[in-house]
């Protein structure tokens, strides 16, 4: 469910990236006082969201989808020119997220779905993707070293099945039901999460 938005882009553009940032993040702080997504990076003001993001949004429009639009990751987003949008639903899962935004963005050409919890993904990556799906490829994946990660970008011709997704493994059933397009990268960031403080830790003392 939608329940709010934030600015607005046009509706001529063709294509979106969702970003996913509506999780809880309990392996991060199982008592949820601390939201990683909000958590600083080295050598930089940003926070693990706003990494994310400003990465994406060098390439295409973004949609973020958060479980609090008023909240700190939403305001945060919204400042640095994403379009935010709440889902109700986000307990249910990472599906609830995604599905939520699909919705709010499914009048375009396709989606470039990326986690809000992965900064280090570089913008040629997102690049690469959203060239493919300019190509006509209808599922795309980074591979680095031969090995898939995150983002994940589809055609429209998979609205259907991403609006019926479910639980909390997002979109991947859907690559092993399709013909999925891997788009080598040299980019060890589409396996990098922060997903717990050793995650971020390690962003510290990486060179």
């Amino acid at each position: 469910m939608i329940s709010a938005t934030s600015t607005l882009f046009p509706s001529s553009s063709s294509f979106r990236g969702l970003l996913l940032a509506a999780g809880k993040g309990s392996r991060f702080d199982a008592g949820g006082a601390d939201n990683k997504l909000l958590a600083r990076l080295p050598d930089t003001d940003d926070c693990v969201v706003e990494a994310a993001a400003r990465r994406l949004l060098s390439v295409l429009p973004v949609v973020a989808v958060v479980n609090d639009l008023p909240g700190e990751v939403g305001r945060r987003l919204a400042a640095i020119g994403c379009e935010v949008v709440e889902c109700a639903d986000a307990a249910e899962g990472m599906s609830a997220s995604l599905m939520c935004g699909v919705r709010h963005a499914r009048d375009v050409a396709g989606w470039i779905i990326a986690l809000g919890d992965m900064p280090h993904v570089l913008a040629s990556t997102h690049g690469g993707l959203l060239a493919a799906l300019k190509d006509g490829v209808d599922i795309a994946v980074p591979a680095y070293l031969g090995q898939r990660g995150n983002p994940v970008a589809f055609s429209r011709r998979h609205l259907d099945a991403l609006l019926q997704l479910s639980g909390d493994r997002g979109a991947r059933e859907l690559l092993k039901r399709f013909p999925v397009n891997d788009i080598p990268v040299n980019d060890p960031g589409i396996h990098r999460d922060i997903d717990t403080r050793d995650d971020l830790a390690a962003a510290f003392s990486s060179p």
